[in-house]
């Protein structure tokens, strides 16, 4: 039941994503069980998937296959190491390149990945338009022409967006788009531009609510809100030294994140013992905190 709630809550079609994990109940009578074979999930986006500037970049690249060859495990390899700890089967791809849009991808990689997937993440550039920050017009345009690719091959692609987080320098820098404006505002701005995609687009499944569980750390004290002025005593920074990629503990919310809207399984589940967070150094207690912000942000998505 847990699994249903979540994923409507998150954005998925009825019934789509608990059919890929585990079938329950009636309905489920003479269907093979999902997990007999992987399911297979495609991560496409920048350094913001790749894990840049932190540990998690080439963390664990050999556990998935990255389509360029470049030895990048970030956010998709936490993505597989939190499924194989609850049970599931995915095979994990990613198509990345460090400060390109979604279009780059269609125009010069698509032959690289034009195949059928079950799952595909899109991960846009983080102010949307780098010439115009905040303008969705390319971002609306590019997942349409790869949402066709992918539902050319597979017409039941459950296909993710990726609402990604405030940037500090955009926000405390005076050259920054959203200077002045409060911390929380770019991730909104960038969640409205993800909803006006996906409204427009109906192959698109949900969005994955990256910045508004980063916005519920910061507003619950879990993570600091402004790096440029110190980081407050216990608090995470979510930003690695630049105050635009993520750090591990960023990352690892990501993940989360990511992984129980697509998986269905509450992050919480994962536990204070969970692997990736030990290996990357955040401790038990960090751990758990993220777990609860990402499982009361895909509670809450759509509310």
């Amino acid at each position: 039941m847990w699994g249903a709630v979540l994923l409507a809550l998150a954005g998925c079609a009825p019934g789509h994503a608990v059919a890929s994990t585990v079938p329950h109940g009636d309905a489920a009578a003479g269907q093979t069980d999902p997990r007999a074979a992987p399911r297979t999930i495609l991560f496409i986006g920048n350094s913001f998937t790749q894990g840049a500037h932190s540990a998690a970049r080439n963390w664990r690249a050999g556990s998935v296959t990255d389509l360029n060859n470049a030895g990048y495990g970030g956010v998709p390899a936490l993505f597989k190491l939190f499924t194989e700890q609850a049970g599931l089967d995915y095979h994990v791809s990613l198509e990345t390149q460090g400060g390109k849009s979604l279009g780059f991808h269609y125009d010069e990689r698509r032959q690289r990945f034009d195949r059928a997937w079950d799952v595909v993440v899109l991960q846009e550039f983080s102010t949307l338009d780098r010439d115009r920050p905040g303008d969705p017009g390319n971002y609306m345009r590019d997942v349409d022409r790869l949402a066709r690719l992918f539902k050319a091959r597979n017409p039941a692609v459950d296909i993710r967006l990726m609402a990604s987080w405030t940037r500090a320098d955009q926000t405390y820098k005076p050259t920054g788009h959203w200077y002045g404006r409060p911390v929380t505002a770019m991730a909104e701005d960038l969640r409205a531009a993800a909803d006006k995609v996906r409204a427009a687009n109906p192959a698109v499944t949900g969005i994955l609510p990256v910045g508004q569980a980063w916005n519920r750390a910061m507003t619950e004290g879990i993570a600091d809100a402004n790096p440029y002025d110190g980081i407050g005593y216990g608090q995470l920074d979510l930003w690695a030294y630049d105050h635009y990629h993520a750090s591990v503990a960023g990352y690892y919310l990501s993940a989360l994140v990511t992984f129980g809207a697509v998986t269905g399984v509450d992050p919480t589940a994962l536990g204070p013992d969970e692997k990736g967070a030990d290996e990357l150094g955040l401790s038990n207690a960090q751990a758990t905190a993220l777990q609860r912000v990402a499982r009361d942000t895909l509670r809450s998505a759509g509310s």
